[in-house]
This record gives structure tokens, C-alpha cells and sequence, in this order.
């Protein structure tokens, strides 16, 4: 097994808000060689069950991860979602033009499909007079060291979709 096979992945767990249960949670990782890299708790926030939001970032190979899922699992480990979810990048564009007229889900589709660009939050600002151009900021996420395709994505659809690109500020840009 090399370095090359070992991957970040992100667990969102669920947990009940007693003593122990992140130690509980934390253990099957542990036991099945997964390396943490992070654990964000949110005690201050609960979901719609009443349950503290947990997320742990760890390092595995796709069979250690594959195991510690399982593990968390049989332990009772309510896993709200698991998945190779490598550290990314975000770049925040602001894309102006007739957005609704050209159907705002498809441009979204077809960036995702272009470039692997996911969109993690969307501000969508819509003219008083219908004739007049809409604006939407995008805050998107690239795999890391690919903003560089994930903005050629974006600007792709965009022109064929007639929209401007506001784009972000990179290093060395002027």
C-alpha cells in the first residue's frame, strides 16, 4: 500500500447528546487504521431528531474506509453520509444575464457536467422589471487543484448561455 492509495473522506454522523457518544463514534476509525485529520462538533445545533451534527475528516485507503463506515454502523453510529470527498477548493463567481429565461437548474447541470463543478450556495437576485437581467452569486467547489477546469466550466456554459462571468481574483491575476 502506497501514500497514492490513501485518500481524505468525510463521515457526517449523527449523535445523542450524552457523555461518551463522540469517544463511541471516534473508536471505529481508530480500530480500522482511518487517520483523523478533523472533527467538527456542533453541539450548538441539533437536527430535526434532536441529535448533535458530528463531521470527521480522516485519512484511509478506499478499504480501510469502506470498513470504518460498516463499523460505525454495527456500533449503532447513526451515518448520515459517507464519502471520498477530497480536500476542495472554492472559488465564488457572480454569473449576470436573463438566468430564469435560460433556465437556471439546466446552467447548473451542465457546469456539473462540463467540469465536475458542484455548486455549494447559490444567491439568486432577480430584476423589478422582467426585462432586465438577473444576477446570481455561485459559491463553487473544485477538487483540489482544479478551479482552474472548474472555471473554464463555468465560463463554457456561460457563453453559451449568453451570461457575463464575474470571476474571483486568482494569484497573479492583475
Amino acid at each position: 500500500m502506497s501514500e497514492a492509495d490513501v485518500h481524505a473522506y468525510t463521515v457526517r454522523l449523527e449523535l445523542v447528546d450524552e457523555p461518551g457518544e463522540l469517544l463511541r463514534a471516534l473508536e471505529p476509525i481508530a480500530d480500522n487504521g482511518g487517520n483523523l485529520l478533523s472533527i467538527f462538533h456542533e453541539r450548538g445545533n441539533v437536527t430535526p431528531r434532536g441529535h448533535i451534527p458530528v463531521e470527521v475528516d480522516l485519512e484511509a485507503t478506499e478499504p480501510q474506509f469502506d470498513t470504518i463506515v460498516e463499523a460505525l454502523r454495527r456500533a449503532g453510529v447513526n451515518v448520515i453520509r459517507a464519502g471520498a470527498e477530497r480536500y476542495s477548493e472554492e472559488l465564488t463567481v457572480v454569473l449576470v444575464g436573463h438566468l430564469v429565461e435560460t433556465d437556471l437548474s439546466d446552467t447548473l447541470r451542465e457546469m456539473q457536467e462540463a467540469g465536475g463543478v458542484s455548486v455549494a450556495d447559490l444567491s439568486l437576485s432577480a430584476p423589478s422589471d422582467p426585462a432586465g437581467a438577473s444576477s446570481a452569486r455561485l459559491r463553487v467547489v473544485a477538487s483540489e487543484g482544479r478551479t482552474a477546469e472548474a472555471l473554464d466550466a463555468v465560463r463554457a456554459v456561460a457563453a453559451e448561455k449568453d451570461l457575463r462571468v464575474v470571476e474571483p481574483l486568482t494569484e497573479g491575476s492583475a
